[in-house]
């Protein structure tokens, strides 16, 4: 992969075959550790392992071993899909989907415990043989049933599950499962009729995938979901509260909510709480034609870590991890708009005091890529249209919009063909780019008063 000038360099991707949702983002014994889909074979979407990378500081990952291989004729046989990592007493669990030869659309909850909780770098895993949710709740008429996330609420420890309904409707299921091995249903913590969800996210799509939850530094909730109408769609969030429902029971009150990442290459978020804080990667997958991730061998990457929070009014607040800041060399190599060279990755802050164009890539024909970021009217607008894109959603330009203000701060991570843009800490933009041959990589500034600062990531750097 150390060859294909599309590889990232710094965000986990695999060196040959192919990679999906990351799983179970887990810190144990001074590492996070970070699980995804995997297939080691090809890089198709089949025959899903679970992968496993770990970090003592979010930038420098070690791979490791896969951690969860198809048991034959388990009921897993067929693939160990989406899930989570968590703490059972001491011994971290995986709790993943499980889909055998005959699943036709609906999982089961299945278990993987660590072989040796007091290896750091937890490279082995044992499955337990039955699932401890064999199918979807009865009388719900479900036919999507997957990737369960496990947390604590009220005391107790609960689960959501992905679903959809046959009549159309998506829905998070809600399971009690403080004793790890007795799962109780507990019924629908929120599904696709709920007012704030019809508002802001239609009725595109069919179930919703990957549900995970995070807690705010206000006490709020925030619930992600990745929306699912036959094919991968786009990603949301509902912002709320989670609130007792009878004695044994929890619903979501929601508030607010959006589009969670703006670009057309980001799904299948999933989020690490941590005491203070909580970080969340996402998956971006390859908008390029299957010849081509053929040749090249692999396919996938998983984005940078992300902190995520909600502002007062309920909107999403991100922001990259400031960890990626270890990456950053002594010396940036801009400080001033002008003409300036891009390496293959770069870290890039654009500060816009009035209109300012930044463009990034230019081709044979003079067309550029390019970021244009106006204050007073709170608009960015990435066009990327003479880099054409495989997929539904075309190539058109994208337009975030957010408040107001006298300055509008941009900041780009790019690595290989992975962009991702944050914008005044509410909004991010991940898309594929892929530069053809005869593509200039330049950095050309044009506003009143803008200020630049780009830093090339060195690998050896550690703060």
């Amino acid at each position: 992969m150390s060859h294909d000038p599309h590889a990232p360099r710094f965000r986990i991707s695999p060196a040959w075959g192919w990679i999906n949702d990351p799983n179970g983002p887990f810190r144990w014994r001074g590492r996070r550790h970070l699980f995804y889909q995997y297939n080691p074979d090809a890089p198709v979407h089949a025959d899903i392992h679970w992968g496993h990378a770990s970090s003592r500081d979010l930038v420098h990952w070690e791979h490791h071993p896969v951690a969860l291989t198809p048991t034959p004729g388990g009921p897993d046989e067929a693939g160990c899909w989406s899930g989570c990592v968590i703490d059972d007493a001491g011994t971290p669990t995986a709790v993943y989907t499980g889909v055998d030869r005959a699943h036709a659309g609906l999982g089961t909850i299945c278990l993987a415990r660590a072989a040796d909780p007091d290896d750091e770098r937890l490279t082995e895993w044992k499955p337990l043989p039955t699932p401890v949710v064999a199918g979807s709740p009865p009388g719900l008429d479900v036919v999507m049933f997957r990737d369960p996330f496990v947390f604590r609420c009220a005391g107790r420890r609960w689960a959501l599950v992905g679903a959809g309904h046959a009549d159309g409707t998506p829905s998070v299921l809600l399971y009690d499962c403080d004793d790890l091995t007795d799962w109780r249903f507990a019924g629908v913590l929120l599904d696709g009729k709920d007012p704030v969800a019809v508002g802001v996210f239609g009725d595109k799509s069919v179930g919703w995938e990957c549900p995970h939850l995070y807690r705010t530094a206000g006490g709020d909730h925030v619930l992600l979901v990745s929306l699912w109408d036959g094919d991968p769609c786009s990603t949301g969030y509902l912002t709320g509260r989670l609130q007792a429902d009878g004695q044994r029971a929890l619903r979501f009150v929601s508030r607010a909510g959006g589009r969670l990442d703006q670009g057309r290459d980001f799904y299948a978020p999933a989020v690490l709480q941590e005491p203070d804080r909580a970080l969340l990667w996402g998956w971006s997958w390859e908008a390029r034609p299957q010849e081509e991730m053929h040749r090249a061998g692999w396919a996938g990457v998983l984005t940078a870590p992300r902190v995520v929070d909600i502002h007062p009014d309920g909107s999403l607040r991100v922001s990259p991890a400031p960890e990626l800041d270890l990456l950053r060399p002594a010396e940036p190599f801009v400080t001033a708009p002008g003409r300036v060279p891009l390496p293959h990755t770069y870290d890039l802050t654009v500060t816009a005091c009035e209109p300012t164009t930044a463009s990034l890539l230019r081709g044979a024909a003079g067309r550029e890529l390019t970021v244009r970021a106006d204050p007073a009217t709170g608009t960015v607008v990435l066009d990327r249209s003479a880099w054409p894109r495989t997929g539904r959603e075309g190539s058109a330009p994208i337009t975030v919009h957010v408040p107001k203000g006298p300055e509008l701060a941009l900041r780009l991570l790019v690595d290989g063909s992975l962009l991702e843009l944050f914008v005044a800490e509410r909004a991010m933009v991940t898309e594929r780019v892929y530069r053809r041959p005869g593509d200039i990589a330049e950095l050309v500034v044009d506003g009143p008063g803008a200020r630049v600062t780009g830093w090339a990531p060195d690998p050896r750097r550690r703060g």
